[in-house]
């Protein structure tokens, strides 16, 4: 004794066989959601009950078929009787959502990817390996429509999904000062005298002796002359200062990371700054030099989007705030937070500083620093110009591990040299490596950047 089950809609009339055994069916009956089976069995039937109508609705075309109409996702029981009572039957009938749409559209807009399409209890499951994150999350968005809230995903990403980030600090700072003052001293027998601007030198008490015509200290360059005319003294002191200084900060760390993965870097130190508490001080470490924070997300293919935060800081010696036992230095600090988007191998500048200071300052002693000639005698001048330039270049790469031995370390290239070596040629390493190279570079000529 057996039944057999064909769907309604053209092109799926794929039929199934139910046999019974006692008084059971072998194999449960797939209704898709809101449309219909009809049933038929090799015995004819007097009686016919379904457990849940809530799930699916039946009707009798015939004493030998049934019409089945899945109305809600879950499992029921189909019972068939004889017409003498007896058991012909119990088919389990089990409704899920109509998922052959949903399968055909995906083929439609993810062409060749290779997703599995599964129903579970009133949900759908979606598992297999797909190229990027972009079509994952398309295929997740498609099976929303069909299953809101009921979809499981069980998908994985293949590809290359590992990016290594690659920066570029470039920093640089030119500054110029200089500083020109005179003073003009004149005393008297009585012991009376005036001085320029630049103020304490010239001791009138004890007239101009050599102790009092003395240079300010850090003064690269001084002038005094001293001579009499009668019983009056005269004293002219001409102070000079120029300072001129170029720094080139340079830094390129690299950084790998699974994509939607943070990592961090640091290449720097740890600077401890007392905090007051309730039990006293305690100490706490702030970071500082080369930071990088940033997430990679490998959209679809070779296209990365970045979430970045990279950092430039250092101890600033110009700036201390000193309590009664403790001194703190200030920091200075470059920093940059934004999110981009590139392919494989392409740079972008992220952030970039021009700075240019400029300051004059003039001092005199009034009326006498406005004498025409003379008055130079009883003013100073400063001047300060400083200039730095900063940029940040980011190039990500999407990468894939490669064996040890492939990879070369700093130190491959230095070896311990030969007491022969060290004693006779007065080698510190056997062969050339890094610092030699570096010692040879040339930090000379023009700088900046040019950006188009």
């Amino acid at each position: 004794m057996g039944l057999c089950c064909a769907a309604l809609a053209p092109g799926l009339a794929v039929a199934q066989s139910l046999r019974v055994m006692e008084g059971t069916a072998q194999a449960p009956l797939n209704v898709p959601m809101n449309r219909a089976v009809v049933v038929e069995s090799d015995v004819p039937f007097a009686e016919l009950s379904i457990a849940n109508p809530g799930i699916a609705d039946i009707s009798t075309l015939s004493d030998r078929s049934i019409y089945v109409l899945g109305k809600a996702p879950g499992r029921t029981t189909l019972t068939l009787l004889g017409g003498d009572g007896k058991l012909i039957s119990n088919v389990e009938v089990q409704v899920a959502p109509d998922v052959a749409e949903f399968k055909e559209r995906l083929r439609q807009i993810l062409p060749g990817e290779n997703i599995e399409v599964r129903t579970a209890n009133d949900g759908i499951v979606l598992s297999g390996t797909v190229s990027s994150n972009a079509k994952l999350d398309r295929a997740l968005d498609l099976a929303e429509r069909y299953a809101p809230e009921r979809v499981s995903n069980l998908m994985s990403v293949g590809g290359n999904q590992q990016v290594m980030l690659k920066v570029r600090f470039a920093e640089m700072k030119r500054s110029v000062a200089k500083d020109i003052s005179s003073s003009l001293a004149i005393s008297g027998g009585n012991k009376v005298g005036v001085s320029g601007e630049t103020g304490t030198w010239l001791n009138t008490g004890n007239g101009l002796d050599s102790d009092a015509i003395t240079a300010r200290d850090g003064v690269a360059g001084a002038i005094a002359l001293g001579f009499t005319a009668g019983s009056l003294e005269f004293g002219v002191l001409l102070e000079a200062l120029e300072t001129k200084g170029v720094v080139r900060t340079l830094a390129e760390p690299n950084l790998t990371a699974l994509s939607g993965q943070e990592a961090k870097f640091l290449a720097g130190g740890e600077y401890p700054i007392p905090v007051a508490t309730s039990d006293g001080i305690a100490i706490e470490y702030k970071p500082f030099g080369v930071e990088l924070n940033f997430t990679p997300v490998v959209v679809d293919g070779d296209i990365i989007n970045l979430t970045i935060n990279a950092a430039v800081s250092s101890l600033d010696s110009t700036i201390i705030v000193e309590t009664e036992s403790i001194s703190v230095n200030a920091f200075r600090r470059r920093e940059t937070s934004t999110t981009v988007e590139m392919r494989d191998g392409e740079s972008f500048a992220i952030a970039g500083l021009l700075q240019d200071d400029f300051e004059n300052a003039a001092s005199q002693i009034p009326w006498l620093g406005d004498v025409p000639v003379l008055g130079a005698l009883f003013r100073s001048a400063d001047f300060q110009h400083d200039q730095s330039e900063l940029v940040i270049i980011v190039t990500p790469h999407l990468v894939t591990p490669t064996k040890g031995e492939a990879l070369a370390l700093p130190t491959d290239r230095v070896r311990i040299p030969t007491e022969k070596e060290l004693f006779l040629f007065g080698k510190v390493q056997g062969t050339k490596g890094p610092a030699g190279e570096v010692a040879r570079q040339d930090f000379s000529g023009s700088y900046g950047y040019v950006m188009e």
